[in-house]
């Protein structure tokens, strides 16, 4: 299965936050599956960082060398994405956000997410 995680989700795992579930943290194992981290993850991480809000191990490079060593696929923004942004309707305001369900949208990846309002929009939410 290809699965994208959102934010929220991928710094869960890396911190070892118990909220999320041994279901999910199988999932993420499983070797069958692609996890998919997406820039626009990196980029959120980035600016939460610069303005005090975020702290990783070793900053933006820290985050970035976890998400190799975990074996993650990154996924760019393409065109494709953006145009699908301008299509969505506004149930999330968070242009992050938004542009990971766009991104699921058009590659067709099932999201690990616990944010309501992603949920809403036409994905299969894990």
């Amino acid at each position: 299965m290809d699965i994208l995680m959102d934010t929220c989700s991928v710094l869960w795992y890396f911190n070892g936050i118990e909220e999320m579930s041994q279901k999910t943290r199988e999932i993420i194992l499983n070797p069958e599956n692609t996890m998919y981290i997406s820039i626009t993850s990196i980029w959120e991480v980035a600016i939460k960082m610069s303005i005090g809000k975020l702290d990783f191990d070793g900053g933006i490079d820290g985050f970035i060398k976890a998400i190799d060593d975990e074996g993650f696929s990154l996924l760019d923004i393409t065109t494709a994405h953006i145009k699908t942004v301008k299509t969505l309707p506004f149930i999330h305001r968070d242009p992050f956000d938004r542009m990971l369900v766009a991104q699921a949208v058009v590659e067709g990846l099932s999201v690990i997410t616990t944010d309501s309002d992603m949920v809403k929009y036409n994905i299969a939410p894990i």
